[in-house]
């Protein structure tokens, strides 16, 4: 008996080129990236550069997402991807990727696409109101072609990706059920750590965001950092040193509890043993906000400062980077190509290489000439008797 071929391990996810990443990035998504990297668990692994997707609400400005790539690449190099153990590519550049979102897009309603809650979200941050772009509004279309144009197995992500997700495997199912078993479903992989899931921006609103000016780049200078953790959003009960303050929900704490190791406290603040200690006092009343500040302030910097010097030399071959890309992109290409090639097969629009079908239709119009000849010959003896 043939042994059942085991699945391979495959994980992809990326990120849109409208600016550099920030922390909430890092913690979200890309430092769990690196650590699966080196565990070496996977067989295949995938970041994309979401350029095709950047562009369905930025297609006024081109310019910001091709400016933005190679910051991207950048951030991903710095933060420690390694093009030798991950496939770093750019979605504009696997056309793969759209044929397969052209044949999902027929199993996919519009009303299911607007009840998706990650993309109402982001139709209301952006307010399109009635001037919604067609490929934003289908982008989870577009991120399940992503997803399914490698066998993804695994998707790490940020909790606000789940409906995607889901999203995904339904037309992964559907897809299936109607054309035979050729996709591959997905899980998501959210952040171990539950503060990391859904980093506040530095305003205390309830995500880090680009578009509300409230980051703390990957790339920012450790005084950029350190003036915007000092202008950061606290506890607005917490008026006075000796006043008690609250930990939960406090953007400081929040970033704390995503950042900080033990051995921080060793080194920045030793009148505490660990984050349990610094809640507490806090808790309690006796501790201000600006010795916590400066304290989170040490623990990014500590963090970030590896990373930027990555980036620098990173910054100082530009060619070597986007050369990266492209035999990323090439490798992406190939994979992609796999699979459209068996969603062909599936749907039956193989047409030129599935001779059988060829020949099957070359007997049927062969046996039709022979029965219109018949017919004729049968008619004309007819009319001669």
């Amino acid at each position: 008996m043939e042994e059942q071929k085991t699945q391979k391990k495959v994980m992809l996810t990326g990120d849109r080129p409208t600016g550099r990443l920030h922390i909430g990035h890092y913690v979200g998504s890309l430092r769990r990236r690196v650590e699966l990297q080196e565990q070496g668990d996977f067989d295949e692994m995938y970041v994309m550069i979401a350029d095709t997707q950047a562009l369905t609400d930025n297609a006024g400005n081109p310019q910001k997402v091709r400016d933005n790539v190679i910051e991207v690449a950048l951030d991903y190099l710095s933060a420690g991807l390694d093009p030798k153990k991950t496939t770093i590519f750019v979605q504009s550049q696997v056309p793969q990727l759209f044929e397969l979102t052209c044949y999902y897009l027929d199993l996919v309603t519009l009303s299911r696409l607007e009840r998706n809650p990650t993309v109402k979200s982001e139709l209301q941050m952006r307010n399109f109101e009635d001037s919604i772009p067609a490929g934003f509004l289908c982008y989870p279309v577009s991120q399940a072609a992503d997803i399914t144009a490698f066998d993804t197995t695994i998707v790490p992500a940020g909790e606000d990706q789940s409906p995607m997700i889901e999203q995904c495997n339904e037309i992964v199912h559907k897809f299936n059920s109607l054309y035979g078993d050729t996709l591959t479903p997905c899980k998501i992989l959210l952040p171990e750590n539950e503060a990391a899931r859904r980093l506040p921006g530095t305003d205390g609103k309830a995500k880090m965001s680009k578009s509300l000016g409230n980051c703390i780049y990957l790339s920012d200078s450790a005084e950029e950092v350190n003036k915007k953790v000092m202008s950061m959003f606290t506890d607005q009960t917490h008026l006075k040193v000796e006043d008690p303050g609250h930990t939960e929900g406090n953007p400081v704490f929040v970033y704390l509890s995503a950042f900080v190791k033990d051995e921080h406290f060793a080194k920045y603040l030793p009148q505490y043993k660990n984050f349990d200690e610094l809640k507490a006092h806090y808790e309690r009343g006796g501790l201000g906000d600006v010795t916590v500040k400066k304290f989170l302030a040490q623990v990014l910097n500590d963090t970030l400062d590896p990373i930027r010097a990555r980036r620098k030399e990173y910054e100082n071959n530009i060619a070597g980077v986007y050369q990266i890309l492209e035999e990323g992109s090439a490798k992406a290409r190939a994979k992609a190509s796999e699979t459209v090639k068996r969603v062909e097969r599936a749907l039956g629009v193989n047409y030129f290489e599935n001779r059988k079908f060829i020949e099957k239709q070359q007997k049927a119009f062969n046996k039709k000439h022979r029965d219109d000849e018949a017919r004729v010959a049968y008619l004309a003896k007819q009319k001669k008797n």
